[in-house]
């Protein structure tokens, strides 16, 4: 069972929230819930949460107050930050907390279980004793780098692109980005690797990406990575865990999970069904 904390000042939708989570992941998460930063910090202390889903701006203590205590207190808690924020006012601080994702509210249910599964997967590597950014994982190479003309530097808190200018800009980005996840999608890549690579800070990053595709990273990669496995499942000759590997799934009942919540099949129903249509 995984220890959830859930930090938003919005009762409502704090509830929503950890009904969704119920909802899709049932006896697997043991949530508990606060209503400001100083909680959620008080009951981080008591409970030692493994995942902790954090909405920015709460009274006494915002979100990013409170993470920072936290990431002071263990560095390889998960967090996800939950905004409604459109500027980047915190992106300086936010930086060096390392978040696996930000979810711009109301996020979308796809988006969501997704973080939080990664958020799982994360969590199961750390009690395994293994490297939670996944950077040494074997027969894995390191992401392909690539460094834009045109930057914005990590922590800087930028403006989103303004007029024809900005759409073209904003179109050039978006290009950048699936080049990336072509290039790497077989890696076990992060959305700090991402932002890093163009980079940019985590948090303008997160708002760029969601302004270019209309999800957040970890959901238009786990797509991107079904996508590429369906192609894959088609040849006979390569094995289901095979498969996984090729694209960037090292844990294959992790990736049979992902890949039937996706596609409603496992990776092995989808190869019958694939079969049976030729």
């Amino acid at each position: 069972m995984y220890r959830v904390l859930l930090a938003d000042d919005e009762q409502i939708e704090r509830m929503a929230l950890a009904k969704r989570l119920k909802r899709h992941f049932g006896g697997s998460l043991d949530i508990s819930e606060a209503v400001n930063g100083a909680e959620a910090l008080e009951i981080f202390r008591r409970e030692k949460s493994q995942i902790v889903v954090m909405d920015i701006s709460m009274p006494e203590m915002n979100g990013v107050e409170a993470a920072e205590h936290i990431r002071g207190l263990d560095e390889d808690c998960i967090i996800i930050f939950l905004t409604a924020y459109d500027e980047f006012s915190y992106a300086k601080r936010a930086i060096v907390i390392r978040a696996l994702d930000y979810l711009l509210k109301p996020c979308e249910e796809e988006e969501l279980v997704a973080v939080m599964e990664e958020a799982m997967r994360l969590t199961d590597k750390r009690l395994a004793g293994r490297d939670v950014s996944g950077l040494d994982i074997p027969g894995s190479d390191r992401p392909t780098p690539y460094i834009p003309a045109q930057d914005v530097r990590a922590g800087e808190t930028a403006q989103a692109p303004p007029g024809d200018d900005g759409d073209g800009r904003l179109a050039q980005v978006a290009e950048t980005i699936r080049e990336y996840i072509r290039n790497n999608y077989m890696k076990e890549i992060s959305m700090q690797d991402a932002a890093r690579m163009m980079n940019y800070s985590d948090a303008y990053f997160c708002k760029l990406f969601k302004q270019c595709f209309d999800q957040n990273f970890t959901s238009y990669l786990t797509g991107f990575r079904v996508n590429e496995a369906k192609k894959l499942l088609r040849d006979r000759s390569i094995s289901v865990k095979d498969v996984s590997m090729r694209v960037g799934y090292y844990d294959s009942n992790y990736f049979a999970k992902v890949f039937k919540r996706i596609t409603g099949m496992i990776p092995s129903e989808y190869r019958d069904s694939e079969t049976a249509q030729k």
